[in-house]
């Protein structure tokens, strides 16, 4: 049969082959073309053969056609057939598509699309056919039936399109069916179904499945709806995260674990690649990608980032188009981050409105950890966006060349933590990726070079902890770090210490990196600039620190450990030690040399060598024979010579210049602690030495202390004329005389203090030694009792510069624990009676100055020693038992240290008001302060210090302004803490209008008496700018909550879902937004109708109530956002409105029209009074030109705010503006005839009663002009 159907269809006409195939039965055609298909033989010729004998112009021909290419499929899809033949037979129906007829292509792609419903597909290669049967339908002018009624060919198509979307798609040929969509061409909405329905398929599949499905849906997308793909695909993966994310933080005895965490980030890594390189080929799915993050940048960034996303837009900076562009959003949306942390940590009242959200520092931080995964496409970004962080948020030059920089993570700015989160990106990716190594280290030292005129603190800190982390790696890339070496005499003295203190690790474990770093010193030493030397001593210094030579004190001996930036090594084998000593010795020589060189580099030697003791105890001798062979060259060895030391010797004359030569005060002090640590540490384990030894050392020992002695002896038998310094010595900078006295003057002074010290050290609190002390202290007094007064008369601040002082913190410390003893034995044997009959001293009470104490030791340990405050409270705490002692959290000690001072500044408060010190009470409150801020806002403790707080305030009237500022401030910090302070600024504006009256002289007051503490003389300015102030930051706070509104909604417009449903959450946050907005505007009611003296306070408040203006206006305009849906105003906003309109607006008027008179007026009087004296009346005009410029700005915020209710008044159908009086202030017209006359008033300089009114007018309405052209 088959032979005869081909010989047939052979022939010319296809008349006889139409007639036999009419003859043969479907089904028996079909089985034959399947036997011939199977057995391989000519099933595409006799495929052929029966289309040329079923013509689709007759009916049978086209049913026998269609049911042909059932059967085809079918076979196809069963996977007996041999590929080429497979291929073949789909060509043939590829091509023959066209020929159907319209009703009978319908027929054809339902089939299709139930056999794809019902899963009977087997292989799914026949769906390369149906894009062309969709095709061809959508082509098809004429209607054809399609269920009940009649559609056109490309209504037709989207139904079907519509059907199979929306039903069943077997997992395994997801991908298939997906890359067969990229073939039809569709309409918008089209498009849309298809990437809704391979989006909901994520889910069903195999992690492996994804990426190649990812693929196809990124290369469909290509025919629309991008943002709609790569917002699901983000989706996606950030939700598969918080899922592993939660099961590994899960019940740790689950060991079943939905996916890997090695395989989803492969996968995750893959898809990347995939997006990045669909971007590479179609631009705008890049810039979909970019707009999706600016736009979730309106909103939370963390909300709307995840590790993913983030590592998508890393490996986007790839791309050079969108490299700078994303570096930009990624920098921007940190920074905010970090701000909006910082606002929200500092508000409980956004704390509980906005969900905590995860730091975008963790968020970074996992893409570093994550890209262990073989994300090599990542890693550059990263380091990118690290050197990008740390160049644009490192620490800022100031004017004297040092930057700032706190070590509280609470002080931090959100720029610090920016520029740390750079540094941690650096240094995690530094630890995971060796490839990388390299580059990150070049990067670090090329800044270390070129950047040392500016602060580098930071890349030194992320070099140290890469060497910490790692120096033997350091040791391939040895060749970097001794090309730095060659530039340490070119580096500031600052840059080289943090260099080498940086390396100092790696120098332990390479003698080559050692050897180039001596050489290049040993030839810094003698080079002509200063700077190059300076950096030689240091280099030498920190090498004799680091190099112990065997048998030194081990740093657990030490007074002090070893930093946490060195890596120590105590070595121990023989031939270590003795080359660590000889190296040690032979640096000694080189520092010896330095002796005779300039002031700066003697003085970075006596600085140093201390240090170098006390790491390097066997160095000892070397260094005290330096020093005593130094200090004798100064020392006048003749005991009945005064005074002891030549100190001609130490200053250098060159013609006109003169110059320190030598810092004997310096030398003296390193002397002093040199020898003090020498006696106490190293004398006594060195029993055992050879006694020549012993002798000798002792000897230099015994030497010194002599020499000090006698020092100190003839220093105090000295008078100041002994130094040529007495009353009548000149001490003017501008003489060579003058400079030389005051270089000898600082020397002495230097000298009294190490003094001082020392003998206060050996004392053992002998009387003769602390009268010594006091000589000695009373020859410093009278030295800088005339430095002073010269200083003052010649008004000059560099005479009057404080000088370093050389005392130690460990004597200041043992000195006040002394005195502070004696103090409380005198008060406490001595009757207080007896104590206030003797004399009134000059100056701050002793109990004044042990507050200043406290309060600056608070506020230092706060500050500087963060970690260690938990020890210092312990350490407060002397009476707790040791028990006590290692429980109790920070807040349970703070709390108890504030009931202390509570106690005290209670019993101030109530002693007689004469006896009231308000200095002592400020310093009370600000310790307060200082300790509050360790209270965990959420225990009781806090709240009872609030409470505490509030009715001190309550209670309490005093007039000393600043206790009142200081406990107010204390008081707004607490509140801010626990809820918003509106009520508390409410309550408060009510009694500073009580105070100070009303703006309308007729009305009476009715005093409020809220708060105690607010009256007459603290009500304005020092209450009025403190709640204005506090006002300001609560107008911030709802700021920002409308632009996270305005970002949400404007998000929820774009993806265009039922925003009714999205927008619901925004309900609690409306609300406390307006609830805050009424609160605040009663504040303001009261304000405005207050008698506030000019000034400050009526500036602060102009300028506030423009910025609540502008904010109303925010909200007015976030209302016309969203009433593009169902949603109407809510109620409570329609009265906040009606609130503005009846109580604010037109008492702002008022105001205005009182500011303008008081001010015209206080014109007119400086007139009258200084007349003729031009120059006053001028100065008058300009304060008041200032005090009036925010006038315009408060006018053109109302009307700003009226114009956009009219807006909303419209679109919502709600009349908002009933309660608004339009203001007339710009309706004016130029009466000629009234103007005329009051010019000629103003000429003949009468005083008129209506020229007040009428220039009020005039400047009310011409002063935006006048500020605009000034402008």
């Amino acid at each position: 049969m088959d032979q005869k159907i081909l010989s047939l269809a052979g022939e010319k006409t296809a008349d006889k082959l139409q007639e036999l195939l009419q003859a043969v039965k479907e089904d028996d055609l079909a089985n034959l073309l399947q036997n011939q298909a199977v057995k391989g033989k000519a099933a595409g010729a006799l495929l052929r053969a029966i289309f040329k004998g079923s013509p689709c112009s007759e009916e049978a021909g086209a049913l026998r056609r269609l049911k042909i290419y059932i059967r085809s499929i079918q076979l196809v899809e069963s996977g007996d057939l041999q590929k080429e033949v497979a291929s073949e037979i789909l060509g043939l129906l590829m091509v023959e598509v066209h020929n159907f007829p319209g009703p009978l292509l319908v027929e054809l792609a339902s089939e299709f699309v139930s056999v794809i419903k019902e899963g009977r597909l087997k292989n799914g290669k026949s769906l390369e056919l149906l894009p062309i049967i969709l095709t061809t339908l959508a082509a098809k002018k004429e209607n054809v039936t399609y269920g009940k009624g009649e559609l056109s060919g490309e209504e037709c198509k989207k139904q079907l399109i519509n059907t199979l979307c929306s039903g069943r798609w077997d997992q395994q040929y997801v991908i298939q069916l997906t890359s067969m969509f990229k073939d039809v061409p569709l309409a918008a909405e089209e498009v849309e179904f298809v990437t809704e329905k391979v989006l909901k398929m994520f889910s069903k599949l195999n992690l492996q499945e994804i990426p190649p499905l990812v693929y196809q849906l990124l290369v469909f997308s290509s025919k629309g709806n991008r943002k709609k793909a790569l917002e699901g695909i983000i989706t996606f993966f950030n939700e598969l995260d918080k899922q592993h994310n939660e099961e590994q933080s899960g019940d740790e005895l689950l060991d079943l674990v939905t996916v890997p965490a090695g395989e989803l980030r492969h996968v995750e890594g893959t898809v990347i690649l995939h997006i990045v390189f669909a971007i590479k080929l179609d631009c705008e799915l890049g810039r979909e990608l970019l707009k999706h993050f600016k736009t979730g940048q309106q909103g939370d960034f963390s909300n709307n980032t995840c590790p993913f996303s983030i590592a998508l837009l890393l490996s986007i900076t790839r791309i050079q188009r969108f490299e700078e562009q994303v570096f930009d959003l990624l920098k921007t949306s940190i920074v905010k981050s970090f701000k909006d942390l910082q606002l929200l940590q500092g508000s409980k009242f956004l704390q509980n409105l906005v969900p905590h959200r995860s730091c975008v520092s963790t968020l970074i931080l996992e893409v570093v950890k994550n890209s262990v995964h073989s994300w090599d496409h990542v890693t550059q970004g990263l380091v990118e966006l690290g050197f990008i962080l740390m160049d644009s948020y490192g620490p800022k030059k100031i004017l004297d060349g040092k930057a700032i920089e706190t070590s509280s993570c609470l002080s931090k700015k959100p720029t610090q933590h920016a520029c740390k989160l750079g540094a941690d990106i650096l240094l995690e990716t530094f630890k995971i990726h060796e490839m990388i190594r390299q580059e990150i280290l070049e990067q670090v030292f090329n800044r270390v070079v070129t950047r040392a005129s500016s602060p580098i603190s930071h890349f030194l800190d992320l070099l140290s902890n890469i060497i910490m982390y790692a120096p033997l790696v350091l040791q391939s890339c040895s060749a970097k770090v001794t090309e730095t070496f060659d530039y340490l005499s070119f580096l500031p003295l600052q840059t080289v210490q943090g260099l080498l203190k940086a390396v100092q690790p790696l120098l332990k474990v390479s003698m080559s990196v050692r050897d180039s770093l001596i050489l290049v010193l040993r030839k810094a030493m003698f080079a002509s600039q200063l700077d190059a030397r300076k950096a030689a001593v240091a280099g030498f210094l920190l090498l004799l620190k680091n190099f112990k030579v065997l048998g030194s004190l081990s740093s657990s001996q030490c007074s002090q450990s070893i930093g946490a930036s060195q890596v120590h090594v105590d070595v121990h084998s023989r031939y270590n030690s003795v080359a660590n000593e000889t190296f040690c010795l032979e640096i000694m020589d080189s520092l010896r040399r330095c002796l005779g060189q300039q002031a700066d580099v003697r003085l970075i030697l006596y600085e140093g060598f201390y240090d170098v003791l006390r790491r390097n105890s066997q160095l000892a001798n070397s260094i005290m024979q330096t020093l005593l062979s130094q200090l004798k060259q100064y020392y006048e060895p003749k005991p009945d010579v005064l005074p002891p030391l030549k100190l001609e010797a130490c200053i250098l004359t060159q013609g006109d210049r003169i110059c320190l030569q030598e810092p004997l005060d310096y030398l003296l002090c390193c002397v002093q602690h040199c020898l003090a640590w020498c006696k106490s540490k190293v004398m006594p384990p060195q029993q055992e030495k050879e006694e020549e030894e012993e002798e000798e050392e002792e000897g230099v020992y015994q030497d010194l202390e002599d020499l000090l002695e006698s020092i100190t002896s003839r220093m105090i038998k000295s008078e100041l004329e002994d130094f040529e310094l007495d009353k009548s010595a000149d001490f003017s900078q501008s003489t060579c005389v003058g400079i030389k006295n005051n270089i000898c003057a600082s020397l002495v002074m230097g000298v009294c203090e190490v003094l001082i010290e020392y003998n206060f050290s050996i004392s053992n609190f002998s009387k003769n030694k602390f009268e010594e002390v006091l000589s000695l202290f009373m020859c410093y007094k009278k030295l800088s009792d005339i430095l002073n007064e010269k200083a003052g008369k010649g008004k000059t601040k560099v005479a009057n510069k404080t000088n370093d002082s050389f005392l130690s913190m460990k004597f200041v410390s043992d000195l006040l624990t002394a005195l502070f003893r004696v103090l409380i034995w005198r008060y406490t044997s001595i009757p207080t009676s007896v104590e206030d009959s003797g004399k009134k001293e000059k100056g701050k009470s002793i109990s004044l100055l042990c507050l200043e104490g406290l309060q600056k030791i608070f506020s230092a340990v706060q500050q500087f020693f963060q970690p260690k405050i938990q020890h210092f409270l312990r350490a407060l705490d002397a009476t707790g038992e040791e028990g006590e002692e290692v429980e109790g959290s920070v807040t349970h000690r703070a709390a108890f240290q504030i009931r202390q001072f509570q106690r005290s500044l209670l019993n101030l408060l109530s002693s007689q008001e004469e006896d009231f010190n308000g200095k002592e009470a400020l310093l009370l409150v600000t310790v307060l302060s200082n300790l509050s801020k360790l209270l965990e806002p959420s225990s009781p403790q806090f709240v009872q210090m609030l409470s505490w707080t509030s009715k001190i305030c309550k209670e309490n009237s005093q007039e000393d302004a600043s206790f009142c500022k200081g406990l107010m401030n204390l008081l707004f910090s607490l509140h801010v803490l626990y809820k918003s302070p509106v009520i508390l600024l409410r309550d408060l504006s009510q009694d500073i209008h009580g105070h100070l009256g009303d703006i309308d002289e007729d009305v009476e007051m009715e005093k409020t008496n809220h708060f105690a503490m607010v009256n007459l003389r603290t009500a304005a300015p020092t209450v009025c700018l403190l709640v204005l102030s506090q006002a300001e930051k609560v107008l911030e706070e709802v700021d920002w909550l409308i632009t996270k509104l305005k970002g949400q909604v404007s998000q929820e417009m774009l993806s265009e879902e039922a925003s009714s449903q999205a927008t619901l959450p925004n309900h609690p946050i409306e609300k406390a937004i307006i609830m805050q907005l009424g609160t605040l505007l009663t504040f303001f009611h009261e304000l405005v109708q207050t008698a506030l003296p000019s000034g400050s306070c009526v500036d602060i408040l102009l300028k506030d109530l423009c910025k609540m203006y502008t904010i109303l206006t925010a909200l007015v305009r976030y209302y016309l956002q969203v009433c593009q849906s169902s949603r109407g105003i809510p109620k409570n906003m329609e009265k906040l409105v009606k609130l503005s309109g009846s109580h604010l607006t037109p008492l702002c008027y008022s105001f205005i029209s009182y500011i303008q008179n008081k001010r015209s007026q206080s014109l007119k009087y400086t007139g009258e009074k200084k007349k003729g004296k031009t120059a006053a009346v001028a100065t008058a005009m300009a304060r008041v030109l200032r005090e009036t410029k925010p006038i315009p700005n408060l006018i053109f915020a109302i009307e700003q705010y009226e114009k956009f209710l009219i807006h909303l008044s419209k679109k919502s159908k709600v009349n908002l503006m009933q309660h608004m009086k339009l203001s007339t202030s710009r309706d004016f017209k130029i009466k000629g005839n009234i103007l005329n006359m009051v010019l000629r008033e103003e000429e003949e300089d009468d005083d008129d009663d209506d020229e007040g009114t009428a220039s009020e007018h005039e400047g009310q309405d011409k002063e935006p002009a006048k500020k605009r052209r000034k402008k």
